[in-house]
């Protein structure tokens, strides 16, 4: 009705950030103890829409894909040419000659053996995918956003049992210049445990890969964000650790395989550049022009506490509650309980009806 329909607007057009427990985080020293706090920016509390996320990852990670193809005469090589009917063989080509048993054999198709295969790859192919620049930075929000969700961090396979809080912000990490000084901070901030996950799930890569280059697999563990260049060479031979620069998040760093919820550790200076670069609900980014956040759909996501309201149940009439109540129609010589219902002797006239038969 009209009146539910005013009454979810008014849910849904309340102040946003009602939901904002936390309008600051804390900042951690390299040691793991508290060392600050900074304002969250409101690109943590921007929508996190999985589909978004995945239907961008999947056309951006086309985008590193080179064209490939096989050669243009491949799998007809032979001089083969097809019988014609009358000889009750297949009309497929054969190859020619004599004397050896590929005489006569099946060539070119693609069932045959040496034949070409079924529709042969082309370099021209459609290889890359071209985003709208709106979607990919929609999908690049979403999975800061998920970031500093404890649930999901976790539901994507992060051992963050121990993290003190999410977003994880850390100060000091970007002068570090020792690998051992990576190790040290990560096991103090009780990172190492997911790097140690990471490390235990080396394996060998299945197929041909392991000779290009790429032998072993494993997962993904923290990604490690910085505002410029410092720092990065102490993390870089660390198992698991990505590192990347704030100005340049990269969506397949953020969400690898299209799953949001990657366990993120923010360096202080690129923590607070957030706000210039994504900008917020009201403000425009410094960066992108003329660029906001999108805002959420409703406030209010749980359906169920929208419908069960008291504004919504004040405009709803009641339910009605018939008091005549209809039985369903039912042929009685079809149903023994519609038979019964009707002629409550029925049971006794069949029994006798068999003895007189008997």
């Amino acid at each position: 009705s009209k009146a539910t329909v005013s009454v979810l607007n008014c849910i849904t057009s309340q102040p946003l950030f009602t939901m904002a427990a936390r309008p600051e985080v804390s900042v951690f020293s390299a040691a793991g103890q508290a060392a600050g706090k900074a304002a969250l920016p409101q690109v943590f509390l921007a929508p996190i829409r999985p589909d978004v996320v995945r239907t961008v990852h999947r056309d951006m990670a086309k985008n590193r894909r080179q064209a490939q193809g096989v050669a243009r005469r491949a799998g007809h090589q032979a001089t083969a040419e097809s019988w014609g009917t009358g000889r009750a063989v297949a009309r497929i080509p054969r190859a020619g000659g004599g004397g050896t048993h590929r005489s006569g054999q099946g060539a070119y198709g693609n069932q045959c053996r040496g034949g070409h295969m079924f529709s042969p790859l082309k370099v021209f192919r459609k290889w890359h995918r071209r985003i709208n620049r709106d979607q990919r930075r929609y999908a690049t929000v979403s999975a800061v956003a998920a970031s500093a969700v404890p649930a999901l961090v976790m539901a994507r396979g992060h051992k963050v049992d121990e993290v003190s809080e999410l977003p994880l912000v850390v100060d000091g990490i970007d002068k570090f210049s020792k690998t051992k000084e990576a190790v040290k901070a990560l096991a103090a901030l009780d990172a190492e445990e997911d790097c140690q996950r990471v490390a235990a799930t080396e394996a060998f890569r299945q197929g041909k890969g392991k000779m290009r280059n790429r032998r072993y697999t494993n997962r993904r563990g923290p990604l490690v964000v910085f505002a410029d260049a410092d720092g990065v060479k102490a993390f870089k031979n660390v198992p698991g650790i990505d590192t990347c620069n704030v100005d340049a998040l990269n969506l397949l760093q953020l969400a690898p395989g299209g799953h949001v919820g990657r366990f993120v550790v923010w360096t202080k200076a690129a923590f607070e550049k957030l706000p210039a670069i994504f900008g917020g609900f009201d403000e425009k980014s410094a960066a992108k022009k003329g660029y906001n956040l999108p805002r959420p759909t409703v406030t209010i996501s749980d359906v169920q506490r929208v419908l069960g309201s008291a504004e919504v149940k004040k405009a709803c009439r009641d339910r009605v509650r018939s008091a005549q109540r209809f039985r369903k129609a039912t042929n009685p010589f079809a149903s023994k309980k519609a038979m019964n219902r009707l002629n409550p002797n029925a049971k006794v006239q069949k029994g006798q009806a068999k003895v007189k038969k008997a």
